[in-house]
């Protein structure tokens, strides 16, 4: 069987394993289809592998203006620049990678024009040379007009030595953020957690495969994997206190993850002039935007609460339109808790409860750093001078998370919801 492939389910066939008859008349033959298939690569997992790292010279204004976004911001200039900036046509934009480039680009620059002088001097239009083109492309892509994981994620990075290894030191952004070292080191060990998680997206995968061919050594295998897969990506995201200062991430560089949506600073959320006369509602962006933890929630049968289940759902808006589609499929297919509960293998429930664990494990490491970025930041950052290059406080972040949850309560659920799923002998 190949590598990174499971069985297509047919969701309006209303079964599992939609079949075909095959031409040598040995019976049906279910029908593969391949990660690929939704732009997964079984290498990077939900990261675009080797982004485009330049727009063509049409779009030249649009990356002057992404190349110098941190000092532009700094200097104050960002808005002056962007209000002379030309209104470019994104009909010549070609192929994905183009398209999601200049996603990036243009959802950065949104973020620097919004924020740039903090929440006291909110802007509160955004220009229709910048929101047209940007409404287009988002339109194009299936995603909201404002900066997503995706962007500042999953296409966000180059190899500085393209020999070189997938190291943060061999790494950078295509487009940088205010905050200097703790901007890039933010961006770079978020990306280099979803590089961590590929090898368990190829074992949601084969287990799937395990599910539908009622081959319980193969599940066994692939929960073994996906343990192992969370260990790593908790062993990466420790690397973070090496490259971020939390003074400089809370008090620079987070302001620029900020969406319009449960804001109080823009309650009526941002007008894109333009496209509507109404001011539009959009969250910013988030981890829980990554494909890759819903993927393997919806594997292990993890059941949120109601809130966190509402958020994650709307969460599910701001992906790109084929991870979304790898989801929605997962949801058609049998459900590996029930499976594992009911087939009575004692040695698969113990594969199960160590993978549900070690998923509680890296749940709960990311709230510390979440307590350490934020909740410490935010009461250390009261009564003190600003961090250098901090035009702004952050009052209306103290708690809530930029993707618009009141963060801590929200971590603290999801963890919780994977300590539930242990299945008791």
């Amino acid at each position: 069987m190949q590598e990174g492939t499971f069985f297509y389910s047919s969701k309006s066939g209303g079964s599992f394993g939609k079949t075909m008859e095959t031409s040598n008349n040995h019976g049906p033959k279910q029908l593969p289809f391949t990660l690929k298939r939704f732009h997964i690569s079984e290498e990077y997992g939900f990261i675009l592998p080797n982004p485009l790292q330049e727009l063509p010279p049409f779009y030249g204004p649009w990356m002057e203006i992404a190349r110098q976004l941190p000092d532009l911001i700094e200097d104050h200039e960002l808005r002056s620049c962007v209000d002379k900036m030309p209104l470019l046509s994104s009909q010549y934009l070609q192929g994905y990678r183009e398209l999601v480039l200049a996603h990036l680009v243009l959802s950065s620059i949104t973020m620097g024009y919004v924020w740039q002088e903090g929440e006291k001097g909110v802007a509160k239009i955004l220009p229709r040379n910048l929101a047209i083109p940007f409404w287009e492309i988002s339109q194009t892509l299936g995603v909201p007009p404002i900066l997503l994981h995706m962007d500042f994620i999953l296409v966000n990075w180059k190899k500085k030595d393209p020999y070189g290894p997938l190291e943060i030191e061999n790494l950078d952004p295509i487009v940088h953020l205010p905050g200097g070292e703790a901007s890039r080191g933010f961006m770079l060990i978020s990306f280099l957690v979803e590089n961590a998680a590929a090898p368990g997206i190829k074992a949601v995968a084969q287990a799937f495969n395990g599910l539908l061919l009622f081959d319980n050594n193969m599940l066994e295998e692939a929960l073994r994997e996906l343990t192992n897969t969370f260990k790593a990506m908790m062993t990466t995201l420790k690397k973070i206190h090496d490259h971020v200062d939390p003074a400089v991430f809370y008090g620079v560089t987070r302001i620029f993850f900020s969406g319009w949506k449960d804001s109080p600073v823009l309650p009526d959320g941002l007008i894109y002039e333009g496209v509507s006369e109404k001011p539009l509602l959009y969250s910013g962006g988030s981890a829980a935007q990554s494909t890759t933890l819903h993927a393997f929630d919806e594997l292990l049968g993890i059941q949120h609460c109601k809130e966190s289940t509402a958020f994650l759902q709307r969460m599910r808006e701001y992906m790109p339109r084929d991870h979304r589609a790898f989801i929605e499929e997962m949801q058609s297919l049998p459900p590996l808790r029930c499976h594992v509960v009911s087939c009575g293998s004692a040695v698969l429930r113990s594969a199960y409860n160590e993978c549900v664990a070690a998923l509680s494990e890296l749940r709960t490491y990311h709230l510390t750093v979440v307590t350490k970025y934020v909740i410490i930041a935010s009461h250390k950052a009261k009564g003190k001078p600003s961090a250098p290059g901090s035009v702004h406080t952050l009052s209306f972040l103290d708690e809530t998370g930029t993707g618009g949850s009141r963060i801590a309560s929200f971590l603290k659920s999801t963890r919780d919801a994977a300590r539930k799923a242990v299945i008791m002998s």
